[in-house]
C-alpha cells in the first residue's frame, strides 16, 4: 500500500513545528548554561571523540560532532531545497526568480553594510553574520500568525530565504574557510566527479551514495573547507527525476521525484533532531551582568543586532521596489509597502544559519557568545516587530 505525502505542505508544516523546537531547545540551553548544571553542559560538549590514526584521523569535539557532521544532513535538505525551487518550484522561472532573487540581494547587502559601518573598525570579519535567515523561524512565523499573511507572502518569504541560504553558503565556502589543503581538495573534485559518473550509469543504491557522500564530506573536514558544504553540494547534484521502486507517492500527481523522496527520508531528521541539537549546543551563553555590560557596549553586538533588526526589512523592501520601478519585476498581488516590511522583518531571524556562521567568523569565546547573544536577542525582535506589523496591517 502507498504512502500519500505532500511534499510543500509537508515542508511547510516541518518548518513551522521546527520553529518550536529551535525556541523551546534554545531556552533550555540558556537555561543549562546558567544553572549549575553549567560546568557538566560545557564540559560534556568538549569531549572530544577520535576515530582512525595518521592521515585518517577524525578528531572533533562533541560541539564540533554536532556542527560539523550532524549539521551537514541539515545543509543536505538545505541543497536538496534549494534544488526543488530551481527546478519546479518559486525558483523555477526567471520571471518567479526575479523579486525574491532581488530581494534577498537587498535583504543581505544592507545587513552587511550596516553592520560594516558600525563594527567594521573592530572585527569586519562578522559581517557575515547578520546576512543570514533562519527559514524554519521565518515561515513558522507566518506560518502562526495566521490568515493575516496573504499566502503570497509565505510563497516570496519561502523563495527569499531559500536564495538567502544559497547566499549563506556561498559566503561559508569562500570567507570561512581557511588553510585550504589543495591535495584534499583535489581528492574532493574527484569524489564529485565519481558521484556524477554513478549517477550517468543509473546507479540507485543508498548504500553506495551513503558511503561516497561520507567520503566527500572526509575529504573537506581534511581540506579546510567547512565539511557541511559536502552536504549542499550533494542536495545539488541530486537528480530531480521520477523515483523508482517507492511506496510513497505525491497526492498531486501520484509520483515522487528523488529529491521529494530524499526530504520525505531526510526533513524529519534535520527538523526534529538536527537543527533543535545544534540549537541547544550552541545557544548555551552564559548571562551575567558583566556579559550583558560586554554586549551593551560592543560594536559586534550592536552591529549583528542593527543588520538583522533593520537591515533585513529595509534591504528587501527598497530592493523589491527598486526591482518594481526597473520593471524587473512585479509585487506579489495584495502585497504594499507595510507588508513587504513585515515579510522583512521575519526575515530578520537568522537564528540558526547565523549563529552558525558566528560560530565561523569569531576565534576568541567571548566575542562568539556576544555575537550568539546579539543574534538571539536580534531574532527575537524582529520576529515580534514582524507580529505587531500584521497585526496593525489586519486592524486596518
Amino acid at each position: 500500500m502507498s504512502r500519500r505525502i505532500s511534499p510543500l505542505r509537508d515542508f511547510l508544516n516541518r518548518e513551522s513545528t521546527s520553529g518550536l523546537l529551535i525556541v523551546a531547545a534554545s531556552a533550555l540551553g540558556l537555561l543549562i548554561a546558567n544553572s549549575p548544571f553549567s560546568d557538566y553542559y560545557f564540559s560534556t560538549l568538549d569531549l572530544h571523540l577520535a576515530v582512525g590514526a595518521d592521515w585518517y584521523l577524525i578528531d572533533l569535539s562533541i560541539l564540533k560532532l554536532i556542527n560539523y557532521l550532524l549539521m551537514s544532513i541539515f545543509f543536505f535538505v538545505v541543497g536538496l531545497e534549494i534544488k526543488r525551487e530551481l527546478t519546479t518550484g518559486h525558483l523555477a522561472s526567471i520571471k518567479k526568480a526575479m523579486l525574491p532573487f532581488v530581494a534577498a540581494l537587498g535583504g543581505m547587502a544592507v545587513p552587511a553594510l550596516i553592520y560594516l559601518s558600525i563594527a567594521g573598525g573592530v572585527a569586519p570579519g562578522g559581517w557575515g553574520v547578520p546576512v543570514a535567515t533562519d527559514i524554519a523561524l521565518a515561515v513558522g512565523l507566518l506560518t502562526m500568525i495566521g490568515p493575516s499573511v496573504a499566502a503570497s507572502l509565505r510563497s516570496f518569504l519561502l523563495a527569499l530565504a531559500v536564495i538567502d541560504d544559497i547566499g549563506a553558503i556561498l559566503i561559508i565556502a569562500f570567507v570561512y574557510s581557511t588553510g585550504i589543503k589543495f591535495s584534499w581538495l583535489a581528492a574532493g573534485f574527484i569524489c564529485i566527479a565519481l558521484i556524477a559518473a554513478l549517477k550517468m550509469v543509473g546507479v540507485e543504491s543508498t548504500l553506495v551514495y551513503s558511503v561516497f557522500a561520507f567520503t566527500l564530506w572526509f575529504t573537506f573536514y581534511k581540506t579546510g573547507i567547512h565539511p557541511t558544504l559536502a552536504g549542499v553540494i550533494l542536495g545539488l547534484m541530486t537528480p530531480n527525476i521520477i523515483r523508482r521502486r517507492t511506496k510513497i507517492e505525491d497526492v498531486e500527481d501520484g509520483s515522487v521525484s528523488v529529491i521529494e523522496w530524499l526530504e520525505h527520508k531526510f526533513h524529519p531528521v534535520s527538523t526534529f533532531v538536527v537543527v533543535p541539537l545544534f540549537a541547544f549546543a550552541n545557544t548555551g551563553v552564559v548571562i551575567t551582568a558583566d556579559s550583558i555590560q560586554g554586549a551593551w557596549q560592543s560594536a559586534v553586538a550592536w552591529g549583528i543586532f542593527f543588520g538583522l533588526v533593520v537591515g533585513k526589512p529595509l534591504g528587501v523592501l527598497l530592493a523589491s521596489f527598486a526591482a518594481k520601478k526597473a520593471k524587473i519585476a512585479e509585487l506579489p498581488e495584495d502585497v504594499n509597502a507595510p507588508s513587504l516590511l513585515a515579510t522583512g522583518s521575519a526575515a530578520g531571524i537568522g537564528f540558526t544559519v547565523a549563529i552558525f556562521i558566528a560560530n565561523l567568523a569569531f576565534t576568541d569565546p567571548q566575542m562568539q557568545d556576544i555575537a550568539v547573544l546579539a543574534v538571539i536577542v536580534a531574532s527575537v525582535v524582529s520576529a515580534l516587530i514582524s507580529i505587531a506589523l500584521f497585526k496593525v496591517l489586519t486592524k486596518r
